[in-house]
Order: C-alpha cells, then sequence, then structure tokens
C-alpha cells in the first residue's frame, strides 16, 4: 500500500499562482503513471494532468493547457503540479493518484486506471 499525501494548496485570487506537491514516502518505485484531478462542489471528480511513466510524456485537460505543469522528483519521492494564472474556476478539491497497471497509461483521464489516491487539498481562488 502507497500512501500519498497532497499539500500546497489554499485560498489565493485570481491570476495568482500554486504549486501542489503530492508525498509517496513509502514509495519504492519510479515507475507510474501519476494523475491529478479535481472535484468541483457539486461537480463529479475532473481529470486535470498526468504524466506517464516518465517526464517526456505529459497530457493535459483542455481547460488548464498552457496553465498548468506537472513534474516529478524521484529523489524525494514526490510529483508537482504548478498552477499558474489560476482563475475561479479551478476552485476545487485536487488529488493526486498513482498507477501501476499497464493499461494505467492507455485510461490516464480514468480514474480506474489508478492505484492508490491522496486525501485531497483544496484550492479555492477569489475573483
Amino acid at each position: 500500500q502507497v500512501q500519498l499525501a497532497e499539500s500546497g494548496g489554499g485560498l489565493v485570487q485570481a491570476g495568482d499562482s500554486l504549486r501542489l506537491s503530492c508525498e509517496a514516502p513509502g514509495r519504492t518505485f519510479n515507475n507510474y503513471v501519476t494523475g491529478w484531478f479535481r472535484q468541483a462542489p457539486g461537480k463529479e471528480r475532473e481529470f486535470v494532468a498526468a504524466m506517464i511513466w516518465s517526464a517526456d510524456r505529459t497530457r493535459y485537460a483542455g481547460s488548464v493547457k498552457g496553465r498548468f505543469t506537472i513534474s516529478r522528483d524521484n529523489a524525494k519521492k514526490t510529483d508537482y503540479l504548478q498552477m499558474n494564472s489560476l482563475t475561479v474556476g479551478d476552485t476545487a478539491v485536487y488529488y493526486c493518484a498513482i498507477g501501476r497497471r499497464l493499461d494505467s497509461g492507455s485510461y490516464y483521464s480514468s480514474e480506474p486506471a489508478y492505484d492508490y489516491w491522496g486525501q485531497g487539498t483544496q484550492v479555492t481562488v477569489s475573483s
């Protein structure tokens, strides 16, 4: 079992930036798919970004492409989501997830692709 812990959320103004972290101190592997998802009040959880096995394969939802960047530091066992030019529409609880199955990379935008989930961190953007 891999425990994930998100941090870095908070209350910011539109146009500001935040960097979310997803720590997995018990992780013993470096080959995996990372997904970031978010859930706004009254809405279903949605895909935000993914790193598919390695740093040269990243994918983003259209609503965040060009503003958000996913990255990884294996030495720190931490994944990151840099969020720039935040808007009120980005307000949500953000979750990180890790997938290790063979098809995790093919279905990276779907929740069933992931084996482990964090507890979420709240991001609130005010206008």
